[in-house]
C-alpha cells in the first residue's frame, strides 16, 4: 500500500475538509457559537495556495459558510505552496496576511480558537467522550470531515483518482441510521461531498447508529467484524462502496498525519 502523501492532495483536504468543516462546528458546538458571536463584524478569511486549493470562510450573524475556489475576502492569506500550507495548518509556522491587517484580532481571538475546538471533536480525550451529547456531535462531525476528505482525495490523489476512475456515475450515501445521511456524488470519475441526503443513491454504506460509527471511526471496532454482525450494511452497486472504502481508508492516512 503506498502510503506516501501528496502535498498537493494533502492542501486540499485541510482546506476544503478540515477547514471547510467550520461551519458544521459551529453549528454542533455551543463552545464554537460562542466563539463566533463574541466577534459578530462579518468577516471573511481567504486562502490562496498556490499551485493548490483556494477557499473563503465567510462569518456573520453568528454564522459560518465556506465556498471553495474564491478569492475575494476581508483578510487575504496567500501561500507559496502546497507545503507552505501545511506547515500552517500543522502548527509549524504563522500566516502572513497581505489584507485585512485591521482584523488581525479576528485571526487571534475568533479564527484560532475555532481550529482548537475543531481539533478537540477530531482528536477526542476519553474522557470528553462520556459525555454522550459530545460523543455524538464528535462522530458526526469525524464523518462530516471524513466523507469531505474522500472526495478531494478522489480529485487530487494518486490512489483516490484511481478508485474514482473505477467507480460508475451517481450517488453514494454514507448514513446513521435513520438520523443523519451524507452523499458522494461521482460524476465522469470525479466525486463532490454534499452534506445532505441523496433523493437517489445508487449505493450506500448504512452505520445502525452513531457508537457503531464512533467505534469504525476512531478504530476501536472493526468493519468487517461490524459487517459480519449486521450493524454496517452496504446496499445497491456494491463496487461503488468497495471504491469508496478504499479511498476512506487513504483519508485516514492523511487526516491523521
Amino acid at each position: 500500500m503506498l502510503t506516501t502523501l501528496e502535498p498537493k492532495a494533502k492542501a486540499y483536504v485541510q482546506l476544503h475538509a478540515l477547514l471547510g468543516a467550520l461551519p458544521e462546528l459551529i453549528r454542533l458546538s455551543p463552545k464554537a457559537a460562542e466563539i463566533v458571536a463574541a466577534d459578530p463584524r462579518p468577516t471573511s478569511i481567504g486562502f490562496a495556495v498556490h499551485d493548490g486549493p483556494r477557499g473563503v470562510l465567510s462569518f456573520a450573524d453568528g454564522l459560518a459558510s465556506y465556498t471553495a475556489d474564491t478569492a475575494g475576502a476581508t483578510i487575504r492569506l496567500p501561500f507559496a505552496s502546497p507545503q507552505a500550507f501545511s506547515k500552517v495548518i500543522d502548527g509549524q509556522a504563522q500566516p502572513i496576511p497581505v489584507t485585512g491587517f485591521h482584523r488581525i484580532g479576528f485571526l487571534l481571538k475568533v479564527f484560532a480558537p475555532l481550529t482548537e475546538e475543531l481539533e478537540r471533536f477530531l482528536k477526542p480525550t476519553p474522557e470528553a467522550l462520556k459525555d454522550p451529547a459530545f460523543r455524538k456531535a464528535s462522530t458526526q462531525l469525524t464523518l462530516y470531515v471524513a466523507c469531505a476528505a474522500v472526495a478531494q482525495l478522489a480529485n487530487h490523489d494518486q490512489l483516490g483518482r484511481y478508485s474514482a476512475k473505477n467507480t460508475p456515475d451517481g450517488d453514494i450515501a454514507v448514513e446513521i441510521g435513520d438520523e443523519l445521511a451524507y452523499t458522494l456524488r461521482v460524476a465522469d470519475h470525479q466525486m463532490t461531498f454534499l452534506p445532505q441526503r441523496s433523493p437517489n443513491p445508487r449505493a450506500a454504506m448504512s452505520f445502525a447508529d452513531f457508537d457503531i460509527a464512533a467505534g469504525i471511526l476512531s478504530g476501536e471496532a472493526s468493519a468487517m467484524a461490524c459487517i459480519c454482525a449486521g450493524t454496517v450494511g452496504m446496499r445497491g452497486m456494491l463496487n461503488m462502496v468497495d471504491n469508496l472504502n478504499r479511498i476512506l481508508d487513504r483519508a485516514g492516512q492523511y487526516l491523521g498525519a
